[in-house]
């Protein structure tokens, strides 16, 4: 750290996080590499080993990494308020945008240039996942073990519908059980570094960051539950994306799958097509891609509106679900921080975290063929035999133009290596242009 004569102002940093809260587009590696040029290159107000320090702890923390990196270093800098200005600023720009996109979706359908450039994302969607399935896999399954935890995974999620927080336990039950015979089967380092003493009231400051966290987060949903009735959509609501946030390991796309099909299967807040799109808008807009959630929120709300207008119903719904995702995910920094150099050294909470992540590159698996199914043909079907879960669908429904426009999204991704935004705005051109001329 450096000297408190280097120190920013808090004013300073308020317009810094305001600033990257604007331009942080591109998803977590880029958004954590903008903070790294920004915080320890051109400001240097956090060196290049507490920066990593401090990425590593935010990736054992369920959540999404950039915004709890964010909130971290804020909390570095300037404490308590300084972890909030961080943390918030960089998901309120994203979240205006998404609002202002999920309103103009609900209002907008039916219009065929709007259709034509949602019909357009939904190929790039599928892309996109692929992707990010590729590049995690790459990443996470170095040995024959993870391997083996992803194909579980995804055998588990696709085939047997086991719950996502279930595949998520138990993943972390091997990772944790396994670290201490044979780490390296993990892809973790057998040696143990040397663990720093502890900081002086860290349980003091845990509970106290625990107490007030957990109040905050609980606090809408409780509101909204006395004054509508436990069954009100908002309550609904709030406690699915609560649930949610504990078990956000491994970022946005390990949750969609488990996401998308509660929505449209359990609580039919909305269908398979209508979550493609809702990633769609999510990955152009700045802020964690997480904020696909709010899209969900929003239309649930707006769906089942009483006792408001439907607009204000689902702002309300947006507004519901974008505090029980990030109020959690900023509770675990305050809480945890004290801990940091203690977690760093911890073997066992490394392992469970290597299995978490390989079970979660199955669970990417399962979403992507969730998507291409639904994407690419017009009707899929659940079927059930016993314990067994699969999708059918006519091959001879392909529809070719999404299909074409899929091949298209992938040769810009994978052979040309456009950004994320370039292939959503270029697919959503190309699908207008097909809605109006097909």
């Amino acid at each position: 750290m450096m000297s408190p004569e280097e120190k920013p102002t808090f004013s300073e940093a308020f317009k810094v996080w305001l600033e990257i809260g604007c331009v942080n587009f591109g998803g977590p590696a880029a958004q954590i590499a903008l903070m790294h040029r920004v915080v320890v290159d051109e400001k240097k107000w956090v060196d290049e080993a507490r920066f990593l320090h401090a990425l590593n702890f935010c990736m054992l923390l369920p959540g999404p990494e950039a915004q709890k990196l964010a909130t971290y270093l804020g909390w570095l800098l300037h404490g308590v308020r300084g972890g909030l200005a961080a943390g918030i600023l960089f998901v309120i720009p994203g979240a205006l945008v998404m609002l202002g996109l999920s309103l103009l979706y609900a209002l907008g359908r039916g219009v065929p240039l709007i259709d034509g450039a949602l019909f357009g994302i939904k190929a790039a969607v599928l892309v996109i996942v692929v992707e990010a399935l590729v590049r995690i896999g790459k990443r996470a399954l170095k040995t024959n073990l993870l391997l083996g935890l992803a194909a579980a995974a995804f055998i588990g999620i696709f085939f047997l519908e086991l719950p996502f927080p279930l595949i998520v336990a138990a993943a972390a039950l091997v990772g944790y059980l396994v670290s201490h015979q044979a780490p390296e089967q993990l892809g973790v380092a057998s040696k143990i570094e040397n663990i720093p003493p502890p900081t002086k009231d860290r349980w003091r400051h845990f509970a106290l960051a625990a107490v007030i966290g957990v109040l905050v987060w609980w606090a809408p949903v409780v509101l909204a539950a006395l004054v509508f009735g436990p069954q009100h959509v908002l309550v609904s609501i709030g406690l699915f994306f609560s649930k949610l946030s504990v078990v956000s390991f491994g970022g946005a796309y390990a949750l969609l799958a488990y996401m998308a099909q509660q929505a449209v299967e359990t609580y039919g807040w909305m269908t398979a097509p209508e979550m493609v799109d809702g990633l769609g808008l999510a990955e152009t807009t700045p802020g964690p891609l997480i904020l696909v959630t709010q899209f969900v929120g929003f239309l649930a709300a707006f769906r089942e509106a009483a006792p408001f207008s439907p607009i204000l119903a689902g702002a309300l719904g947006a507004a519901m679900t974008t505090w029980v995702t990030f109020v959690p995910s900023m509770l675990w920094i305050f809480a945890g921080a004290p801990f940091i150099e203690r977690l760093r050294a911890n073997r066992q909470l490394s392992g469970a975290l290597a299995a978490i992540t390989a079970a979660v590159v199955g669970v990417i698996l399962n979403l992507s063929v969730w998507f291409a199914l639904h994407v690419l043909f017009g009707k899929v079907t659940e079927m059930h035999a016993g314990p067994l879960r699969w999708f059918a669908f006519d091959p001879a429904a392909l529809d070719t133009r999404a299909a074409t426009l899929a091949a298209v999204a992938a040769v810009l991704a994978f052979r040309f290596h456009r950004g994320l935004i370039e292939v959503v705005c270029v697919m959503a051109a190309l699908g207008m242009i097909t809605q109006v001329t097909f």
